[in-house]
């Protein structure tokens, strides 16, 4: 059992290095410019603070400490995504291991993630949602050993509240699975009474608000401004009545969508899908709790306030699908009998790196082929013919001014959007359509 048990464990990080290799080098390749999200953060990073104004400040703070290291080298934050990516595979698949009694059965539960586009396609783009992942699955890790323990650990606690800060300073809409587990526990405790009440869980919630205390300061002091714009991306102000119904459904329609092919590959590894629900079992209410609830959830909010659910919102709602399917399914199925899934696997594998380099290639017009190297030569080019000072502030928009801030040497700091305050304030400057760069 314990030479299975290593092989098994090979093969996993077999799976994940390739996944971590391919989703690196196919961007670097095939890519002329980072993405857009990718960009708005590095604008964002070289002006740190503890918000900005889409989004908290979490997204942007990876991608700072990689360009102090690395500098503006493309390849360099496509792996910093696909890392994100394998740690949140990596403890999805320490997870399965402890809510699955087969390691091989906890191995394709991970395998079946391949199948989601959120965690291929759409990975090389390092944004609020991919920053979510490892957040995501490091809360629910450490939740379930808060769940599953005889005994509640301080450490565990503690990194449940500091992984859930983590993931709310990535994107406000991990509540929902905050707000999922802590249902989870207020049920068993207040209603089922198969829990009782221990003072340990404090320490979770007081973990989690200290390290927003900067965040929420910054918030206060900044008008709300990412809530405000969060609210504006749903539409609900100019929602009417039949956007309570024609949103909700187009979110159901598009969740279907999103699993067909994890629908495909788990008809490949069981031919007839019979759930057994047991809701008085333990392990299926905790991961029923994880993946449906945060779903639900989501489903409420577009049915009661008639808001639009953007489909890339749902990134990380699928960490942990796998595991419950196979978990409902197991008995069903015959491990001698894994060839079909496995071809199926290897299929979508390979699918998703072709798909991402024929549209890469063959269109010319997406934000990846943008020529920001060029840009930002031609502008250096033309500072340098009027002054003899270093550009260190660029101001305008995250897209042309953030490319400015990455590819031009001296790194200058973004500051915004254009204002004739700002430029008054400047020793130098120069104005290239609605881009301007200068010194101080």
């Amino acid at each position: 059992m314990t030479i299975i048990n290593k092989n098994i464990n090979n093969v996993f990080y077999i799976f994940v290095i390739a996944h971590l290799i391919f989703w690196t080098l196919i961007p670097s390749l095939t890519n002329h410019n980072l993405p857009l999200d990718t960009i708005e953060a590095l604008a964002w990073g070289s002006n740190l603070d503890w918000g900005f104004n889409k989004h908290p400040p979490m997204s942007a703070f990876f991608p700072e400490i990689f360009f102090q290291i690395f500098g503006p080298q493309d390849w360099v934050y496509y792996l910093l995504s696909q890392i994100f990516v394998i740690i949140s595979f990596y403890y999805v698949f320490k997870f399965s291991n402890e809510i699955i009694n087969n390691k091989i059965l906890g191995l394709i539960s991970v395998l079946l993630l391949e199948s989601i586009y959120f965690y291929n396609f759409t990975t090389p783009e390092f944004n609020v949602n991919v920053c979510q992942l490892p957040f995501w699955s490091l809360t629910v890790y450490y939740s379930w050993k808060i769940y599953s323990g005889k005994e509640i650990k301080f450490s565990d606690c503690f990194l449940v509240g500091l992984f859930a800060a983590f993931g709310f300073l990535s994107k406000y809409l991990f509540i929902y699975l905050l707000a999922s587990i802590d249902l989870l526990f207020v049920y068993l405790i207040f209603f089922k009474k198969k829990r009782q009440f221990d003072f340990k869980y404090l320490i979770t919630i007081e973990v989690f608000l200290l390290v927003l205390v900067p965040h929420l300061i910054w918030l206060n002091n900044n008008e709300f401004i990412t809530i405000t714009y969060g609210l504006a991306r749903t539409g609900l102000e100019q929602s009417s009545f039949i956007d309570h119904i024609k949103f909700p459904v187009i979110f159901l329609l598009k969740q279907v969508g999103i699993l067909i092919p994890f629908l495909i590959l788990t008809w490949l590894l069981v031919k007839k899908i019979k759930f057994n629900f047991n809701f008085q079992d333990k392990k299926l209410l905790f991961l029923l709790a994880i993946n449906i609830l945060p779903i639900i959830l989501m489903l409420l909010t577009s049915l009661i306030t008639g808001s639009k659910i953007r489909t890339m919102w749902m990134t990380p709602f699928y960490l942990f699908f796998g595991i419950l399917f196979v978990y409902l399914v197991q008995a069903q199925v015959n491990l001698k009998k894994l060839k079909p899934f496995m071809l199926g696997f290897i299929f979508f594998f390979f699918l998703s790196p072709v798909l991402y380099t024929y549209v890469s290639i063959s269109k010319d017009n997406k934000r990846t082929d943008y020529p920001g190297k060029e840009i930002a030569i031609k502008t250096q080019y033309a500072w340098d013919q009027q002054f003899d000072t270093k550009i260190n502030i660029v101001l305008g928009d995250e897209w042309n001014a953030g490319n400015l801030s990455y590819h031009l040497k001296s790194r200058p700091v973004w500051e915004g959007f254009v204002e004739r305050e700002k430029l008054d304030q400047l020793k130098d400057y120069m104005c290239l359509d609605n881009v301007c760069v200068g010194s101080r």
